[in-house]
């Protein structure tokens, strides 16, 4: 089967310059665009993507930029449930997902010029780092994007409020009488990590109670592990917490075998509280008391946000932020010691 790299081979054009051709962009010259047209219907190449985008304008296609640090990928509870809840919409509304990288044809390129070689309509963004030089070409082309768990006026932005969650998560601990209450960071590097450590600290302070050193200790990546590992170090301390807030549930799960190993029960001998509220938080022992985000609702209003975009309504940049809420189950108790 002729495809558009086959096509560039024969012209001596690049990829991108063949995509572009076949989707119309001005910065193409008609000499060029009709030699290219030409040898690919010499070649029997059967756009019918491309047939369709000249008369929509569209190529009904999303990509998807996903790429995270815990190794995990889309197996991830909670970018898999988002996923999911935007892919319904999507799908329901005409297009197709396709997967952003930044290799093409096995080159390095780039996030921006794969999506134009896709000729992609727009981008939903799940990223780790988002000072990626890629990531920030992609930002600041023409191309619209919505991001996940992330602020920038320079795209249309969905997340939970990821501090109000960590004052929520300390103020329940609290009224269950806790006041050496410690938190397991997601990581300063990442914006819901830092967004979430940020509501700790600021819950803390409104209720009069000490951060000592150590209090904080970081997961790195939201990963089952190191919440393991950070949990430990937690139980060294000198003045040992009471009550463990974690920014992820992963973390949590994580933090409470920690716990399990050291002979500690949860939550008679310390609470442990998470954040997502992923389906499995419900069917572990003790059952996670956690905060929850709404997955399907973070899905939904991010492809109906960028969907608009593409169909050049709400050109103001919005940023979305949804509530969340504490789920009680059997991972946090008043405190048994002091």
């Amino acid at each position: 089967m002729t495809t558009i790299y086959d096509i560039a081979k024969k012209t001596g054009y690049s990829p991108t310059t063949v995509s572009k051709a076949f989707n119309n962009y001005s910065d193409v010259r008609e000499k060029t665009r009709q030699e290219i047209l030409r040898t690919a219907q010499e070649m029997g190449y059967l756009p019918n993507a491309h047939a369709r985008t000249l008369t929509t304008k569209k190529s009904w296609t999303i990509g998807v930029l996903f790429v995270e640090g815990t190794g995990a990928g889309i197996r991830h509870p909670f970018f898999s449930a988002v996923i999911e809840s935007f892919k319904q919409v999507a799908v329901a509304k005409g297009y197709a997902l396709m997967f952003i990288s930044k290799d093409v044809g096995g080159k390095q390129s780039g996030y921006l010029e794969n999506c134009r070689i896709r000729g992609v309509d727009g981008v939903v963004v799940f990223l780790s780092d988002y000072n990626d030089p890629y990531f920030l070409e992609l930002l600041e082309s023409d191309i619209p994007t919505v991001i996940l768990d992330y602020n920038t006026p320079q795209s249309h932005t969905v997340c939970s409020d990821n501090r109000a969650g960590a004052l929520l998560a300390v103020n329940y601990l609290a009224s269950l009488g806790h006041r050496k209450i410690a938190h397991i960071s997601g990581g300063g590097n990442s914006f819901p990590g830092s967004e979430r450590e940020l509501g700790y600290i600021t819950a803390m302070e409104e209720l009069g109670l000490d951060v000592p050193d150590g209090y904080i200790a970081e997961g790195a990546f939201f990963s089952r592990e190191s919440g393991y590992d950070a949990m430990l170090k937690l139980l060294e301390l000198p003045e040992c917490p009471t009550a463990v807030f974690a920014s992820g549930d992963l973390l949590a799960l994580g933090a409470v075998m920690a716990a399990k190993d050291k002979e500690l029960s949860v939550p008679s001998d310390i609470s442990v509280m998470g954040y997502d509220d992923i389906e499995l938080a419900a069917y572990v022992s003790p059952a996670l008391t956690t905060i929850r985000q709404d997955t399907e609702m973070l899905g939904t209003r991010a492809a109906e946000i960028l969907i608009a975009s593409i169909d050049g309504k709400g050109q103001d940049k919005e940023a979305l932020m949804l509530p969340v809420e504490v789920v009680v189950r059997d991972s946090c108790a008043p405190p048994g010691r002091e």
